[in-house]
This record gives structure tokens, sequence and C-alpha cells, in this order.
């Protein structure tokens, strides 16, 4: 039998199919975020891409597009519902006026701490990932932003202090509350907010320490009302198709490394808190310890928006509220 001699021109048709077939098995996905690189949220994205990365073995590979650089905050979730993005982090709160169900964690005092943010998500949860299915999407996990805090340029004593002034309303919640205490809303989302802040066409906004810093809110307020009053919360969702596209080891990889960066993204966030309020003391902030009126006012709204939601949000929102209340850890027997 003779032996057959390859000529090089052969080998290297061979060694190019051999590596197209490897590049048409490999998945890219691109996942448009809407903060900064350096925000928790998004170095928690792309520790969640190497981890799918790795699971796969370089079958799904996950680009993150941060700072609103692919979509805009507010359309990241119709480009992942339409497919133009197999998958996206949203503002959960952003979309309360398409379905109350999205807006529940924007609901001031309801749920003031990780603990109960935590227990009012898994009240949740369920009814979140069944009405982002109706939509084409499923739910990948969730991470809370650190407590909500009033920026201002002076000391509040009440919500009067309030009126008229220019707030900046990034959710439809913040935007209620703009309305409730009397101050003007200027819709403005976090990429725009430094400048907003600059130009004066903001003057005060509700939100947290992390995009306090991350803004650099402290170039134009001085004062932060550690109010604490919500949680709310970035949700990380795919196309359905797009999911449904992959195969089953590559799909398993991609909730385990969701559960992960779920666990991690709610440890990172409440382990930074007191960090975002030291750092931004350091840049000239003053921490303010609210006054007891003006959270007595806040709490009053909290109760006007709470009675609100639940007209919108019918049975499914009566029942996430149940299980939340139902869920609440005893309270210890007084002493004797």
């Amino acid at each position: 039998m003779k032996r057959r001699i390859f000529p090089a021109t052969a080998i290297g048709l061979a060694l190019a199919l051999g590596f197209s077939a490897t590049s048409m098995a490999q998945t890219k996905w691109d996942l448009a975020a809407a903060y900064p690189v350096s925000n928790f949220h998004t170095e928690n994205l792309v520790q969640f891409a190497k981890d799918v990365d790795t699971a796969t073995a370089g079958k799904l590979k996950i680009t993150v597009h941060a700072n609103a650089s692919l979509f805009k905050a507010n359309e990241i979730k119709r480009a992942v519902q339409g497919g133009q993005a197999p998958a996206g982090e949203i503002l959960l709160g952003n979309f309360e006026n398409e379905n109350p169900l999205y807006g529940v964690d924007g609901i001031p005092f309801l749920a003031t701490s990780y603990a109960d943010s935590k227990r009012l998500y898994d009240a949740q949860k369920a009814s979140l990932d069944k009405l982002l299915g109706t939509q084409g999407m499923k739910l990948l996990y969730a991470v809370a932003w650190p407590p909500q805090g009033i920026y201002a340029k002076k000391e509040l004593g009440s919500v009067a202090d309030l009126r008229g002034i220019k707030w900046r309303a990034y959710s439809p919640a913040t935007a209620k509350i703009a309305e409730l205490i009397g101050a003007q809303p200027v819709t403005i989302q976090a990429a725009e907010l430094s400048q907003a802040l600059a130009t004066g066409v903001v003057e005060a906004t509700m939100t947290s320490g992390s995009t306090g810093y991350d803004s650099k809110i402290y170039e134009s307020i001085k004062l932060f009302h550690d109010t604490q009053a919500w949680l709310p919360k970035n949700a990380v969702i795919v196309n359905k198709k797009a999911f449904d596209a992959l195969d089953k080891p590559s799909q398993d990889a991609l909730l385990k490394a969701s559960a992960e960066a779920e666990t991690r993204g709610w440890k990172v966030s409440a382990e930074k808190t007191e960090w975002y309020k030291k750092a931004l003391a350091e840049k000239g902030m003053k921490i303010v310890t609210p006054a007891p009126k003006l959270m007595a006012d806040m709490r009053q709204v909290g109760e006007i928006m709470l009675a609100d939601w639940l007209k919108k949000a019918g049975p499914d929102g009566e029942a996430i509220i149940t299980a939340y209340r139902k869920s609440a850890p005893a309270a210890a027997p007084a002493k004797k």
C-alpha cells in the first residue's frame, strides 16, 4: 500500500476548515449596560461574562458595553426584547409605567435594608420572570443598589424645602415623588447626571451613594441626606430566542453563572454602601442624618405611593406585598 503525502495546500485547507467549524460553534452576545466601567454593577457583569466564557469553554462569549455606549438606559429593554441586543442590564423601576410589577422596589420605605430588599425580591421574582416571559425575555439575575438618599444644596428640614426645586427624575417613582413634594421633575439618566448638575438643569436628586460617587455629584452638591428610603434593583435580562438557541450545557452554564453573579452582586453592594459614603465625605460631601420632620414627610409619601401602586398592580401586586410581609422575621418577645 502506497503512503499518501498531502501537499501543504491540502493541509492548510483542512486546518482552515477545522477552525471555521470551531468559530461557527461559538456564539457571541453583546450585553448593553448603562453604568460606568468602574461601577460595581458593571464590574459584576464583566466577571459574569468571564465566568460564562470559562464555563462554556469559549462557546458563549459575552461582551459588556458599559456607560450606555450601545443603547441609552431607557432603550436597553426594548433592544433586548426586539433582539437588537441578546442581553442587557436594566433598572427595573424605569419600566413601571409599562407594568406596575416592575416598580415595586421603588416605593419609598417599603423595604429599606438589604435583608428586606432581598425578601421583597424573593416575593417578586416569579411574577417578574413570568412578565418578562410574556415579552419574549428571561430574567438571569438581579442586584440591589445601595439605599437611596437625597442630594441637595441646602440642609432639608422637611419636604417643604424641596418645593419648586429642579428634581432629577430617573424613573416613574422618582417622578411621582417630585409630584407629591411639589418639586419640578427633570428626566435625567445616570450617564447625563454630572453635566445636568454642572449646568443647573438639576438642583437635587434622590439616588444612591454609588451613583453619587460615580457621577461626581460632590462637584456640584455638598449635602447627602441619608434617608435610606429604598433599594432599587438592576436586572440582567436575555432575549428568550437567543437563550433557547443555546445548547443545554451552555444554558446550564449561563444560569449557574447568573446565580453566582446575583449572590456576589448583593454581597458587594452591601459591603460598598459605607465605602461610598466615606468616599463622598472625602470628596467634601457632608453626610446628613435626616431631620425627623423630613423623614416623617417622606414616609407619608411612601404610604401614598404604596396605596397607589397596589391599585394599579391589582391581585398580582397584592400577592407580592402579602408574601413579602409574611416573610418578615418574627419580632423578638419583649423582655419582662
